[in-house]
């Protein structure tokens, strides 16, 4: 897949383009990208998506509490893995949200993206001020001679598929709804870094603290992972999201204990998946106390994994 960071000329004269942010590139995304390839062939042209960086809405509103899914790199990696010829990575300024919606279509799509076709989804909004709508692009697509084709909503358990409805699930601890709309296991990446070290030398279960590349993190409790490391290979885990209220602490961590495996990864990126949610957070009486539940833990997540097939992300 070529990557064009910029808005200039494509070199092809006939593409099928969608547009948007794509945060999560989640199975709605995915299938907006599967129509495109399906006119792309049919016309004999490229299938290109269009997306932005960064997201509009850090630009344009800079308050806005916004956690994004994917970060711009697996984003581009994961458009890649869908089979789309071309990405174009715009920069999104405050003086580009400033481009009215026709001269957007007219001197960006047609003029410099060499637009056949136009695929966006039912509640797709463009242009200064988010003036453009699904109606104006058709009218402009009769005017400009280019086609026009809006996506109906698609469904999962009977609620429609979005990016916000992955950061829900997300946020609420909801890994198997999230994991469902994404068709893959929603991971984060981390560095792992030197922490208290009460893991192995008061626990006996030795962990890797992260610091996470992701914005989001699932809701603070203890999940079933799998640990992908970097020239190795895919290993069982049990992590944990949380202050370690058992010793009192204040500032939120994020650790995972790999199974089966006793290696210092201290420096190394890891990417940990998240399979299932095993419960909550909690404050235990001693430190004996949580020993025992950590050993619980890892019982639960050896029997969840067994019989897991969850898709996993693992270009990284």
């Amino acid at each position: 897949m070529q990557v064009i960071k910029g808005i200039e000329r494509l070199e092809w004269e006939d593409t099928v383009i969608t547009i948007g942010n794509f945060d999560g590139v989640h199975i709605g995304h995915q299938r907006i990208f599967d129509y495109v390839k399906r006119k792309a062939n049919q016309i004999n042209g490229k299938s290109v998506v269009v997306t932005f960086h960064p997201h509009p809405i850090k630009v344009l509103f800079k308050d806005h509490p916004l956690k994004l899914i994917t970060t711009t790199e697996d984003k581009i990696k994961l458009i890649e893995k869908c089979g789309i010829d071309i990405t174009v990575l715009i920069p999104f300024t405050y003086e580009f949200a400033q481009i009215e919606a026709e001269d957007f279509v007219r001197e960006i799509l047609l003029q410099k993206f060499n637009a056949k076709w136009v695929v966006v989804g039912y509640d797709y909004r463009f242009g200064k001020e988010r003036k453009g709508d699904k109606e104006l692009l058709k009218e402009l697509g009769m005017r400009y001679g280019f086609k026009v084709s809006v996506l109906k909503a698609y469904k999962k358990k009977g609620k429609i598929l979005s990016s916000t409805a992955v950061r829900n699930a997300l946020i609420e601890g909801n890994i198997k709804e999230a994991n469902l709309f994404l068709g893959r296991a929603y991971h984060i990446d981390g560095e792992v870094v030197k922490g208290a070290g009460r893991g192995s030398s008061i626990l006996g279960y030795p962990t890797a603290n992260l610091i996470p590349k992701q914005e989001i993190v699932p809701k603070e409790g203890v999940y079933a992972v799998k640990v992908t490391i970097p020239h190795y290979k895919t290993l069982r885990g049990v992590a944990n999201i949380g202050k370690n209220p058992t010793f009192g602490n204040k500032d939120l961590s994020y650790e995972v204990h790999i199974l089966d495996f006793k290696e210092n990864l201290l420096g190394k990126t890891i990417r940990v998946h998240f399979i299932s949610r095993l419960r909550d957070e909690k404050k235990f009486n001693s430190p004996e106390e949580l020993k025992l539940n950590i050993a619980n833990d890892i019982e639960r997540a050896k029997e969840v994994l067994k019989r897991d097939r969850t898709k996993l992300f693992l270009d990284f």
